[in-house]
């Protein structure tokens, strides 16, 4: 009894100065879509300042696939040592309702809200729609032959365009892409007639006139686009808008210091100036809530989100 007990007292003293060295190296934030695309812009501008805060860098992967299951899935089976978090996202509220993967935000130790953004309906310069009522009228009376692109069934600006298909009867062709890079690239190239994304996402495309954002998926005007119409202005409202969320999580079993360790220091980063005022030139609404506030959030977005999908046919 006394070797084990002297066996447990050496190995305490020897883990221990691990946790007190805490950060020794780089941390991994994985990013479960495309860089380029909102998130991906988002994540690696949030951490672009993480070693004044937290004495080491926070290094972006991206790792992309499976409507962004596989990224996100790669956090929630990452070693539970506080060297890797993750970018959670909207599809994260929307898996277990489609039956496309068992993984939910109960499966992390969540940290915070970082962002929520509304989606718009774009499309580019030559195209032949100068607004959505052309794009309603069109799609009417040749249904299904509009292509509008997006970043995967279910997912935030898909459910934001379908939403508005079957509040006024019309029929797109949906073509999914795996991010707003491509969904961009897509529409820019003219391989789809409109775009669904955050509005967020072609800000800089709208201000140097390669895209026409025909409307906002929102109850108001977003802030930084005064000239464009919600999707009420334009002639045709839906009952609830559908917005997307980003947010920071780590896998399950953290040490409960390292956990609070990268809470005050991702709150840092988010309060960062630069951080802040780059979200404010992309058009990025910041949106803070700790860890149970962020619960509270996604408990509630399940129960919005389940009429919407079986709305559209998506839920399981």
């Amino acid at each position: 009894m006394k070797k084990l007990l002297v066996l447990a007292t050496a190995i305490f003293a020897f883990n221990a100065p691990v946790f007190a060295d805490y950060p020794e190296k780089d941390i991994t934030l994985i990013v479960p879509w495309s860089a380029g695309g909102g998130t991906d812009t988002i994540a690696r501008s949030l951490v672009k300042n993480a070693k004044q805060y937290i004495g080491v860098n926070v290094n972006v992967v991206n790792k992309t696939g499976g409507q962004g299951v596989v990224g996100m899935n790669a956090t929630k089976m990452a070693r539970p040592d506080g060297y890797t978090a993750g970018m959670i996202t909207f599809g994260l509220s929307t898996y277990r309702l489609m039956g496309l993967s068992d993984i939910s935000y109960r499966d992390y130790e969540l940290l915070q809200l970082l962002n929520q953004s509304s989606a718009a309906i774009s499309v580019n310069k030559g195209s032949q729609f100068t607004s959505l009522d052309d794009v309603i009228q069109y799609s009417k009376a040749n249904p299904g032959i509009v292509t509008l692109g997006h970043t995967g069934a279910g997912a935030a600006w898909h459910l934001s365009a379908a939403s508005l298909g079957v509040m006024h009867d019309v029929e797109f062709n949906y073509i999914p892409f795996a991010g707003g890079a491509p969904t961009r690239s897509a529409l820019l190239g003219g391989h789809v007639s409109l775009a669904a994304t955050g509005i967020d996402e072609v800000k800089d495309l709208y201000e140097a006139g390669e895209v026409n954002i025909l409307a906002v998926n929102a109850a108001t005007r977003h802030p930084a686009f005064p000239n464009v119409p919600t999707l009420a202005e334009a002639g045709y409202k839906i009952d609830a808008p559908v917005l997307d969320w980003r947010g920071l999580a780590l896998p399950k079993n953290v040490p409960a210091d390292r956990v609070a360790f990268l809470e005050e220091g991702f709150k840092k980063m988010f309060n960062d100036p630069e951080f802040r005022a780059l979200a404010k030139q992309k058009g990025l609404i910041l949106v803070y809530e700790d860890s149970d506030g962020f619960e509270g959030f996604l408990g509630n977005m399940e129960q919005v989100l389940q009429p919407t999908l079986d709305a559209v046919g998506l839920l399981k």
